[in-house]
């Protein structure tokens, strides 16, 4: 056995974790914001982009309240108001598209990728976003790309508008057999820079990422490329991408100490990286991580934690807080299990951490009060009233607009999670 795989058996955990618990399977009423809050995140990472949502006023209303866009701002995205004209069909709605993409491009001369994304309303008057796609494409290439793809929030989470955005890309990635690596997800450029820098230095690459800050660096794709996920809710873009050709490397998520040493590792395995190498290059950033987290585990360690599920994040998140930092995971709800992507996160869970999939929000919120966890992380629109019967809650939604990949960023994590029952601390006195 060579000396990096040797490292990577010893790492792997004695006991199969959560890797074959049963799961408890639901489907009834959810809480979860739609697919278009995706664009709020999207649109600062690919900086020469622009969104273009097909929807109502609803839409417009949320995109505004969940970006926090001020007034006199102009963010990369807006959207197309489908008015009761368009729904009577008294007006052309493809003719109105077109009008307004016209006027959009005259004004943003910058823009070199435009999404139209399809809302609810959109898909409910059965308007074809696709061939409105190629039509625009055709009239605007080569100086902008038109692609689209569907935020709905019709049986989704709203994670999945950044998984529909990518697999939009991945048929636009040019055929490149060389090899390389691929991170997929969106991340913050700090991050990104933070990361490329750990491959640089074990000698990993040539490295591109998916989304590119720039339209015009969409990488390659062929069958030399190998993807690490940097994101747990990509399951539609990793089936494309291995439909090209591109093989996925199995590792738990970047998230704290343990999950990203893991996480690059896999990656130095791929490259045939000596075990010496690649201690000399991650020892320090991983115990700089444990450095940080270790400030939080006090107020975090014992405590009990409750998922609603809403973002995906949760297994990775509930691996994190439990190997961590001694938390005790009572449910961990996830809107989809993907078993395969999740694989090596479900070995390291507790054998005793209950898995649910899907949603009953009834149900759930029973348990939740049987169960009287320390901390509950759900989606907004159960926060205040569960603080109001007195639990303390975390927004799942602040764990994705947060840097919190990486060694750099674990620190911030863990606090996340500190900081509720810290501030519930200070309102009891």
């Amino acid at each position: 056995m060579s000396g990096a795989a040797l490292a990577r058996a010893q790492h792997q955990p004695s006991v199969p974790g959560c890797a074959e618990a049963p799961v408890l399977r639901e489907r009834g009423q959810r809480e979860v914001f739609c697919g278009l809050t995706g664009i709020i995140w999207l649109h600062r990472k690919i900086q020469d982009a622009f969104f273009l949502i097909i929807g109502s006023r609803t839409c417009a209303h949320l995109m505004q309240s969940a970006a926090g866009v001020m007034i006199f701002a102009e963010p990369r995205f807006a959207t197309a108001i489908i008015e009761e004209r368009d729904l009577a069909g008294m007006a052309d709605a493809n003719e109105e598209l077109d009008r307004v993409v016209g006027q959009l491009l005259a004004r943003r001369p910058e823009i070199r990728l435009l999404f139209l994304v399809g809302s609810c309303p959109s898909e409910v008057i059965k308007l074809d976003l696709s061939r409105a796609a190629a039509r625009l494409n055709t009239q605007h290439s080569p100086g902008v790309r038109v692609l689209n793809y569907s935020g709905s929030g019709i049986e989704t989470t709203f994670t999945q508008g950044e998984d529909a955005c990518l697999a939009a890309l991945v048929p636009e990635m040019r055929a490149d057999p060389a090899p390389g690596l691929l991170v997929v997800g969106a991340l913050a450029e700090v991050v990104e820079d933070q990361m490329r820098r750990h491959f640089d230095a074990l000698g990993i690459g040539p490295v591109t990422f998916l989304p590119p800050r720039r339209a015009a660096d969409l990488p390659g794709i062929g069958p030399g490329t190998r993807f690490l996920l940097a994101q747990p809710f990509l399951a539609e873009t990793a089936r494309l991408l291995e439909s090209r050709g591109a093989r996925r490397l199995a590792a738990p998520f970047p998230l704290g100490a343990e999950g990203t040493t893991a996480w690059l590792r896999a990656a130095a395995d791929a490259w045939g990286i000596p075990a010496s190498r690649f201690r000399e290059v991650t020892a320090v950033g991983e115990q700089r991580a444990r450095t940080a987290i270790a400030r939080h585990r006090e107020q975090l360690a014992g405590r009990s934690i409750f998922f609603f599920p809403d973002s995906q994040l949760e297994v990775p998140l509930a691996r994190f807080l439990s190997r961590e930092l001694d938390m005790q995971p009572v449910e961990i709800g996830t809107p989809y299990l993907h078993r395969q992507h999740l694989a090596e996160e479900l070995a390291l869970l507790p054998t005793d951490a209950a898995l649910s999939e899907g949603g009953d929000v009834d149900r759930q919120l029973d348990r939740c009060r049987a169960a009287r966890p320390d901390l509950v992380v759900c989606g907004l629109g159960l926060a205040n009233p569960l603080e109001a019967e007195g639990f303390t809650t975390k927004w799942s939604i602040e764990l994705v607009f947060t840097p919190i990949q990486g060694y750099d960023q674990a620190g911030d994590l863990a606090e996340l999670f500190s900081r509720p029952l810290h501030r519930r601390t200070r309102l009891k006195v």
